[in-house]
Protein backbone atom coordinates (compact mmCIF):
# COMPACT_ATOMS: atom_id res chain seq x y z
CA UNK A 1 0.00 0.00 0.00
CA UNK A 2 1.74 3.52 -1.07
CA UNK A 3 1.78 5.51 2.25
CA UNK A 4 2.58 8.80 0.82
CA UNK A 5 0.60 11.24 2.66
CA UNK A 6 -1.68 13.20 0.21
CA UNK A 7 -3.70 15.25 2.37
CA UNK A 8 -3.92 16.24 5.78
CA UNK A 9 -6.44 18.11 7.86
CA UNK A 10 -6.55 19.49 11.02
CA UNK A 11 -8.67 21.25 13.72
CA UNK A 12 -11.11 21.55 10.59
CA UNK A 13 -14.10 24.00 11.41
CA UNK A 14 -17.13 25.49 9.39
CA UNK A 15 -19.12 28.53 10.81
CA UNK A 16 -21.90 30.09 8.64
CA UNK A 17 -23.12 33.05 9.71
CA UNK A 18 -26.52 34.76 8.83
CA UNK A 19 -26.94 38.48 11.02
CA UNK A 20 -26.16 37.23 14.38
CA UNK A 21 -26.87 33.56 14.10
CA UNK A 22 -23.98 31.31 13.96
CA UNK A 23 -24.45 27.86 12.23
CA UNK A 24 -21.46 25.51 13.47
CA UNK A 25 -21.57 22.82 10.33
CA UNK A 26 -17.72 21.33 11.35
CA UNK A 27 -16.07 21.20 14.52
CA UNK A 28 -13.05 19.92 14.40
CA UNK A 29 -12.18 17.74 11.96
CA UNK A 30 -8.36 15.64 11.65
CA UNK A 31 -7.89 13.25 9.41
CA UNK A 32 -5.20 12.24 7.01
CA UNK A 33 -5.33 10.42 3.32
CA UNK A 34 -2.42 8.51 1.56
CA UNK A 35 -2.26 8.51 -2.10
CA UNK A 36 -4.10 6.04 -3.87
CA UNK A 37 -6.52 5.49 -0.64
CA UNK A 38 -10.10 5.08 -1.13
CA UNK A 39 -12.23 6.24 1.94
CA UNK A 40 -15.90 6.64 2.42
CA UNK A 41 -17.74 9.34 4.72
CA UNK A 42 -21.02 8.50 6.12
CA UNK A 43 -23.38 10.23 8.33
CA UNK A 44 -27.01 11.07 8.84
CA UNK A 45 -28.12 14.65 6.85
CA UNK A 46 -26.76 17.31 7.89
CA UNK A 47 -24.05 15.90 9.76
CA UNK A 48 -21.23 17.89 7.65
CA UNK A 49 -20.31 15.43 5.08
CA UNK A 50 -20.92 17.68 2.31
CA UNK A 51 -19.54 20.56 3.47
CA UNK A 52 -15.98 18.54 4.40
CA UNK A 53 -16.13 17.62 1.07
CA UNK A 54 -16.78 21.13 -0.46
CA UNK A 55 -13.52 22.63 1.24
CA UNK A 56 -11.43 19.48 0.40
CA UNK A 57 -12.50 20.29 -3.13
CA UNK A 58 -11.22 24.22 -2.70
CA UNK A 59 -14.88 24.73 -3.65
CA UNK A 60 -15.78 26.21 0.71
CA UNK A 61 -12.96 28.00 3.06
CA UNK A 62 -12.94 26.74 6.85
CA UNK A 63 -13.44 28.90 9.05
CA UNK A 64 -10.37 27.64 10.92
CA UNK A 65 -7.87 24.94 10.43
CA UNK A 66 -5.80 23.49 7.50
CA UNK A 67 -6.19 21.34 4.79
CA UNK A 68 -2.25 20.19 3.12
CA UNK A 69 -1.66 18.53 -0.13
CA UNK A 70 1.25 17.66 -0.04
CA UNK A 71 2.50 19.99 2.77
CA UNK A 72 0.98 22.53 1.24
CA UNK A 73 -1.53 24.99 2.52
CA UNK A 74 -4.24 25.05 0.32
CA UNK A 75 -6.06 28.28 1.61
CA UNK A 76 -2.93 30.17 1.60
CA UNK A 77 -2.87 30.46 -2.11
CA UNK A 78 -4.74 33.12 -3.91
CA UNK A 79 -7.90 32.33 -6.04
CA UNK A 80 -6.06 32.29 -9.19
CA UNK A 81 -3.56 29.50 -7.93
CA UNK A 82 -6.45 27.44 -6.05
CA UNK A 83 -8.43 27.32 -9.84
CA UNK A 84 -5.34 25.83 -11.27
CA UNK A 85 -5.32 23.20 -8.48
CA UNK A 86 -8.33 22.33 -9.11
CA UNK A 87 -7.53 21.48 -12.82
CA UNK A 88 -4.60 19.84 -11.95
CA UNK A 89 -5.27 17.76 -8.90
CA UNK A 90 -9.35 17.30 -8.34
CA UNK A 91 -11.40 15.21 -10.09
CA UNK A 92 -15.72 15.76 -9.08
CA UNK A 93 -18.36 14.11 -9.20
CA UNK A 94 -21.48 15.38 -7.69
CA UNK A 95 -25.45 13.24 -7.06
CA UNK A 96 -26.51 15.62 -9.92
CA UNK A 97 -24.18 15.34 -12.99
CA UNK A 98 -23.98 19.60 -13.28
CA UNK A 99 -22.77 18.98 -17.58
CA UNK A 100 -23.49 21.89 -19.95
CA UNK A 101 -26.73 21.13 -21.27
CA UNK A 102 -25.99 22.71 -24.74
CA UNK A 103 -22.56 21.36 -25.13
CA UNK A 104 -21.90 17.42 -26.19
CA UNK A 105 -20.90 14.61 -24.26
CA UNK A 106 -17.34 15.14 -26.05
CA UNK A 107 -17.29 19.00 -25.26
CA UNK A 108 -17.76 18.26 -21.19
CA UNK A 109 -15.59 16.01 -20.97
CA UNK A 110 -13.03 17.90 -22.57
CA UNK A 111 -13.49 20.70 -20.72
CA UNK A 112 -10.91 20.44 -18.28
CA UNK A 113 -8.57 19.33 -20.69
CA UNK A 114 -9.20 22.87 -22.58
CA UNK A 115 -8.55 24.69 -19.65
CA UNK A 116 -5.43 23.10 -18.83
CA UNK A 117 -3.96 23.94 -21.89
CA UNK A 118 -3.54 20.60 -23.55
CA UNK A 119 -2.85 20.16 -27.21
CA UNK A 120 -5.95 19.38 -29.00
CA UNK A 121 -4.68 16.19 -31.09
CA UNK A 122 -4.39 14.98 -27.33
CA UNK A 123 -7.83 16.30 -26.29
CA UNK A 124 -9.19 14.13 -29.24
CA UNK A 125 -7.32 10.81 -28.48
CA UNK A 126 -8.01 10.84 -24.46
CA UNK A 127 -11.61 11.82 -24.61
CA UNK A 128 -12.87 9.92 -27.57
CA UNK A 129 -10.94 6.48 -25.66
CA UNK A 130 -12.28 7.52 -22.52
CA UNK A 131 -16.52 7.84 -23.61
CA UNK A 132 -15.66 5.04 -25.43
CA UNK A 133 -14.43 3.33 -22.05
CA UNK A 134 -17.66 4.68 -20.24
CA UNK A 135 -19.87 2.97 -23.25
CA UNK A 136 -20.81 6.08 -24.82
CA UNK A 137 -18.71 5.92 -27.84
CA UNK A 138 -22.13 6.45 -30.29
CA UNK A 139 -23.17 8.80 -28.11
CA UNK A 140 -20.42 11.26 -27.31
CA UNK A 141 -21.59 14.02 -30.31
CA UNK A 142 -25.01 14.43 -28.53
CA UNK A 143 -25.75 16.92 -26.18
CA UNK A 144 -26.10 16.14 -22.66
CA UNK A 145 -29.61 16.89 -22.12
CA UNK A 146 -30.65 14.62 -25.09
CA UNK A 147 -28.81 11.67 -22.18
CA UNK A 148 -30.15 9.20 -20.11
CA UNK A 149 -29.46 9.84 -16.53
CA UNK A 150 -27.35 6.90 -16.11
CA UNK A 151 -25.38 8.27 -18.95
CA UNK A 152 -24.96 11.85 -18.16
CA UNK A 153 -23.69 10.39 -14.97
CA UNK A 154 -21.57 7.92 -17.45
CA UNK A 155 -20.22 11.38 -19.04
CA UNK A 156 -19.28 13.62 -15.36
CA UNK A 157 -17.58 11.01 -14.87
CA UNK A 158 -15.41 10.66 -17.46
CA UNK A 159 -14.54 14.74 -17.16
CA UNK A 160 -13.85 13.89 -13.55
CA UNK A 161 -11.47 11.15 -14.31
CA UNK A 162 -10.15 12.69 -17.63
CA UNK A 163 -7.09 14.86 -16.70
CA UNK A 164 -6.12 12.00 -14.15
CA UNK A 165 -6.56 13.41 -10.56
CA UNK A 166 -4.27 12.80 -7.78
CA UNK A 167 -8.07 12.95 -5.47
CA UNK A 168 -11.34 12.37 -6.57
CA UNK A 169 -13.99 13.74 -4.60
CA UNK A 170 -17.92 11.81 -5.13
CA UNK A 171 -20.97 13.04 -3.10
CA UNK A 172 -23.63 10.61 -3.72
CA UNK A 173 -22.20 9.97 -7.10
CA UNK A 174 -24.94 7.56 -7.51
CA UNK A 175 -28.01 8.95 -5.50
CA UNK A 176 -29.65 9.91 -8.15
CA UNK A 177 -30.10 7.26 -10.40
CA UNK A 178 -32.33 3.62 -9.67
CA UNK A 179 -30.54 0.60 -8.45
CA UNK A 180 -29.53 -1.49 -11.21
CA UNK A 181 -27.99 2.31 -13.06
CA UNK A 182 -26.44 2.97 -9.41
CA UNK A 183 -24.33 -0.12 -9.13
CA UNK A 184 -23.12 -0.70 -12.76
CA UNK A 185 -21.98 3.00 -13.04
CA UNK A 186 -20.28 3.04 -9.31
CA UNK A 187 -18.36 -0.31 -10.55
CA UNK A 188 -17.68 1.89 -13.18
CA UNK A 189 -16.32 4.16 -11.23
CA UNK A 190 -14.20 2.01 -8.83
CA UNK A 191 -12.54 0.35 -12.27
CA UNK A 192 -11.71 4.37 -13.51
CA UNK A 193 -10.18 5.15 -10.08
CA UNK A 194 -7.90 1.99 -10.41
CA UNK A 195 -6.92 2.75 -13.50
CA UNK A 196 -5.78 6.47 -13.13
CA UNK A 197 -4.10 5.55 -9.90
CA UNK A 198 -6.49 8.44 -7.46
CA UNK A 199 -6.72 8.64 -4.25
CA UNK A 200 -10.72 9.07 -3.49
CA UNK A 201 -12.94 10.24 -1.40
CA UNK A 202 -17.21 9.87 -1.70
CA UNK A 203 -20.08 11.11 0.39
CA UNK A 204 -22.54 8.47 0.73
CA UNK A 205 -25.88 7.22 2.86
CA UNK A 206 -25.07 3.47 1.16
CA UNK A 207 -23.39 1.62 3.91
CA UNK A 208 -23.31 -1.18 1.37
CA UNK A 209 -21.18 1.15 -1.00
CA UNK A 210 -19.50 1.99 2.09
CA UNK A 211 -18.26 -1.29 2.59
CA UNK A 212 -16.19 -1.76 -0.60
CA UNK A 213 -13.57 1.11 0.66
CA UNK A 214 -10.38 0.73 2.93
CA UNK A 215 -11.73 2.92 5.25
CA UNK A 216 -14.90 4.26 6.42
CA UNK A 217 -15.11 7.83 8.23
CA UNK A 218 -18.67 8.48 10.29
CA UNK A 219 -19.55 11.68 10.48
CA UNK A 220 -21.87 13.01 13.73
CA UNK A 221 -22.99 16.80 14.37
CA UNK A 222 -19.77 18.15 12.31
CA UNK A 223 -17.00 15.65 13.92
CA UNK A 224 -15.82 12.07 12.60
CA UNK A 225 -16.26 9.62 15.39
Amino acid sequence: MNTEKLLEVTGLTRVYREGSIETSVLRGIDFSLNAHEMTAVIGASGSGKSTLLHILGTLDAPTAGQVLFRGQDLFRLPQSALAVFRNRHLGFVYQFHHLLADFSAFENVAMPLLIAGTPRDEINERVTALLERVGLRDRMHHRSSELSGGERQRVAIARAIVNKPDLLLADEPTGNLDHKSAGSVFDLLLELREEAGSAMMIVTHDRELASRFERVLTMRDGVIQ
